[in-house]
């Protein structure tokens, strides 16, 4: 009920100052001609303000009423002291206007307006003032007048425009976030899928090559790798089903995110690909940001799937390293150069994007004694380190 009557209560407030206005516009000029003693006198500015409160959501009718109220009042009081009042209130729509409507449109209404105001006081002049028309009309509406009139509507439509300039960029820096945004969540769930399902994949691909190629000979080696399919692709799945339920999660907190306590059982997995995972610890350990624990376990964790699917060696060495205010984790592995150039891939470009978010260094390629080397430093926050 409430809802409904909220709906209906803003057109029946605009309805009834508009038919409303007209009627109580006469009233006020027809109180003041009788006795223009006392506070009747600003009857019709009280009167003039009661289109403002369309201002907001149709400042167009605002203008029109506004300025036939100040047509009114002059045509029937005269373009007197008592004229400051209407045309202020006409000066402010027609900045509303400017600020609401478009350039060539509020310049428009204020054209409009002006020439409306202009031609009443002139024209009250030429029938009230006497004398011939031509001499009433320079006397009435002087140079001076007609410039007031036209420097307070310039100024008007000038704030209008610098409004509506400010609200439009405003809303394209906002639109512009908001895209930025969108982007940078799309990236972010691009390197987690691909760092979380990569490693596993590449694991079942092995196993599930080699235990094809044994399947007839070596039917013990065959059901080994097969049961090393088998618990990799369970642990895929566990992945994507954590990683689900972070995105459904609706604080991004709730995410129950890896990290480098995850080291064992990457190395568990790995080694039952048939690739041994040396993890040497040095330095102070300390507590770390979640995403600094997060992204040194996915750099270790793609570096150390391209080991096994590029590198054709049977081990490799991790080293995770606490020192100078940052984490460095280096994976080392003896085996043949990377195809293709080296630094390419979407593994390597997902470990770079990682590093260079928290504004770490990365740097991976061949080592010059064989092999390639994978290396990240993340700087520690103040506060954490």
């Amino acid at each position: 009920m409430t809802g409904t009557m909220r709906r209906w209560a803003r057109p029946a407030l605009g309805w009834s100052v508009v038919l409303g206005y007209p009627l109580l516009m006469i009233i006020a000029i027809r109180s003041v001609q009788q006795d223009a003693n006392g506070l009747r006198v600003l009857w019709p500015a009280v009167v003039m303000a009661l289109p403002v409160t369309l201002l907001g959501r149709r400042p167009l009718p605002a203008l029109f009423l506004m300025t036939g109220g100040a047509i009114a009042v002059v045509m029937a009081l005269g373009p007197g002291d008592m004229m400051f009042g209407p045309r202020l209130a006409v000066v402010l729509a027609v900045g509303a206007v400017a600020a609401a409507s478009r350039p060539r449109v509020g310049v428009g209404a204020a054209a409009a307006a002006w020439g409306a105001l202009v031609c009443a006081e002139i024209g009250w002049r030429a029938i009230y003032g006497g004398g011939p028309l031509p001499h009433r009309i320079a006397v009435a509406a002087g140079a001076t007048q007609i410039s007031f009139s036209a420097l307070l509507v310039a100024v008007s439509v000038t704030i209008g425009l610098l409004v509506r300039q400010r609200r439009e960029h405003a809303d394209t820096m906002r639109a512009q976030a908001a895209a930025q945004a969108i982007i940078g969540e799309r990236l972010r769930i691009a390197r987690e899928l691909h760092d979380s399902v990569a490693h596993s994949i590449g694991i079942i691909a092995l196993q599930a090559g080699a235990a094809n190629r044994v399947f007839d000979t070596q039917p013990a080696r065959a059901r080994q790798a097969i049961g090393v399919v088998e618990t990799a692709s369970r642990e895929a799945l566990a992945e994507l089903r954590r990683m689900l339920g972070g995105l459904r999660a609706s604080d991004p907190g709730d995410d129950p995110a890896t990290g480098l306590a995850d080291l064992p059982r990457l190395a568990s997995a790995t080694a039952e690909a048939g690739v041994r995972v040396d993890v040497q610890w040095l330095g102070t350990p300390a507590a770390l940001p979640p995403e600094i624990d997060r992204s040194a376990f996915r750099i270790i964790q793609e570096a150390v799937t391209n080991v096994v699917r590029h590198a054709g060696v049977d081990s490799c060495r991790v080293t995770v390293e606490h020192a100078d205010g940052a984490l460095a984790v280096e994976v080392l592995d003896d085996g043949q150069a990377r195809p293709g150039t080296p630094g390419t891939g979407h593994g390597l470009v997902g470990m770079r994007e990682r590093v260079a978010l928290l504004h770490g260094d990365f740097s991976a390629g061949p080592r010059a004694e064989g092999g390639f080397r994978v290396a990240a430093r993340l700087p520690m926050p103040v506060t954490a380190a």
